[in-house]
This record gives structure tokens, sequence and C-alpha cells, in this order.
């Protein structure tokens, strides 16, 4: 009786460990099935293109120019010039005399020699000369020139001139003249009979002139 007993109380124990064992294995897959899952590694065509975004390298070649559609003006260089004729003398006391022609009609000629000037007899070069060409309109343009101690003086027919001054405006300027002339005499004189007064004055004409007017 009492092993009868014994067996009877074994086989409940086993039963409720199995049942136990059930349960506890039921939440352990539950457990699992809800946890988040691993992501599978890459594929090697995945692990490729990945690779090739991060070895990225920028293209840094020049962009393509921009075309100019500007219209192109086509400039002719082969046009020469022919010097027709050269002549040129040179003489001892520095005088000379000089000439050309051009095959597209243009001719100068020139001519200098040395003239004493001044009072203390310096020596200026004296320039003659003359040149005339075809302009565009067909008219040909011929320029007279001189250049000595009086400055360079120009003329032709072709350079306007004014028109001429009036008989008043004329003797207004002769006024003007006369009195400049006669302040310079007076100043001459004041001068010569009194050097410092003329001191004086031409120290008070220099703060005048600098704008330090005087009383």
């Amino acid at each position: 009786m009492v092993s009868h007993c014994i067996r009877s109380t074994l086989s409940y124990n086993i039963v409720n460990m199995i049942k136990l064992f059930s349960v506890a294995l039921s939440a352990v897959l539950a457990l699992t099935a809800a946890l988040p899952q691993r992501r599978a590694p890459e594929q090697p065509s995945d692990q490729a293109a990945a690779e090739q975004n991060y070895n990225y390298q920028p293209d840094y070649r020049q962009p393509k120019p921009i075309e100019d559609f500007r219209p192109r003006v086509q400039l002719d260089l082969t046009t020469v010039i022919p010097i027709i004729r050269f002549d040129k003398e040179q003489g001892t006391d520095g005088s000379y005399k000089t000439s050309y022609e051009t095959g597209n009609n243009i001719q100068a000629e020139e001519q200098g020699y040395l003239k004493t000037v001044g009072e203390n007899q310096d020596q200026a070069l004296v320039q003659q000369g003359s040149y005339s060409y075809t302009a565009p309109n067909g008219e040909v343009i011929t320029v007279e020139y001189t250049a000595d101690e009086f400055g360079f003086r120009v003329k032709g027919d072709h350079i306007p001139t004014p028109p001429p001054v009036s008989p008043e405006i004329q003797k207004g300027l002769d006024l003007i003249y006369a009195g400049i002339k006669a302040n310079a005499e007076r100043a001459a004189l004041e001068a010569k009979n009194n050097p410092e007064a003329a001191r004086l004055q031409e120290e008070k004409s220099a703060l005048d002139y600098k704008g330090f007017y005087h009383q």
C-alpha cells in the first residue's frame, strides 16, 4: 500500500514538472518573438555599392567654356605701305634737311638750323616743315608748321580760324596792355629811385599772390 502511494506521488510530481517546463518554454518563445530581429549582413552587391558611395570623389574638371556669340571682326594686317622716297642731309653746323614719300600719298619734308636767341646768346634749334595726306573723303590735307623761340605755329586750310576781333574788343585789349606796360615802367623807375620801397612792394605782391593779403 505504501509503495502504491509513493508511485502515485512521483507520477503526480513528474506531470506537474512537465507542465511547468512547458509553460516556461512557451514564455521564452513568446519573449524571443517580441524582441527586434538583428539585420542580416549585407549581400556582396549591397556592400560594394556602400563602399562606392563612401569612396565618392567630386569631379573637379574644368566646366565647358561658354560659347562667344559676339560678331568677329576680321582685320586685314597684310597691307604693306612702301616708302617710295626718303632723303636726308645732315650739315656740320647742326642744320639738316629731310623728306620722304609713301605709297599711300603721304609726303613730308622738314629742315632745321641753329639760331642764337636771347640775351645770353643761347643756341636754339629752329624747325620748319610741312606734310600732306589724303583724308577719307578724298581731300588732300596740307599742314605747314614752324617751331622757334616764339613757340610752335601751324597753318592749313582745314584748320578752323577764330572770327576777327571787333574794334571795341581790340580797343579794350590795347588799354589793358597799355596799363600793364605803364605799371611795369613805374615799378622799374621806383626800384631804381627807392630800392627799399621796391623790395617791400615785391614782398607784398608775393603775399597777395599766395593769398596772404596785407592791410
